[in-house]
């Protein structure tokens, strides 16, 4: 089993950056995928962007390219999501997950989950 804490989030005002991290334990980190979501109390969890255990894949919503970069470190089991231009509607609490890098990214169902970490847009 993969366990996974976030750190990072924060408030800041609209236009400002935040960084995430994801720290993993527990199996070897490159032998998942990894993304981010995030969810705003009441609304369904939303996909924001993932990474393929090899680097060599990148995926986003559409909302968020251009703004937002996913990066990992396998050497030190940790992803990354770059923040750059935040807007006040990406308020959300953030969430990385895994899952077994045999499963195609691109179905976004993951397995492992983290406990979230709260980022606030301010207008």
């Amino acid at each position: 089993q993969v366990q996974l804490v976030e750190s990072g989030g924060g408030l800041v005002q609209a236009g400002g950056s935040l960084r995430l991290s994801c720290a993993a334990s527990g199996r070897t980190f490159s032998n998942y995928n990894m993304g981010w979501f995030r969810q705003v109390p009441g609304k369904e969890r939303e996909f924001v962007a993932a990474i393929n255990w090899s680097l060599g894949s990148t995926y986003y919503t559409d909302s968020v390219k251009g703004r937002f970069t996913i990066s990992r470190v396998n050497t030190k089991n940790t992803l990354y999501l770059q923040m750059n231009s935040l807007k006040p509607e990406d308020t959300a609490i953030y969430y990385c997950a895994a899952h077994p890098r045999t499963r195609n990214i691109a179905t976004r169902e993951y397995d492992y989950w983290g406990q979230g970490t709260q980022v606030t847009v301010s207008s």
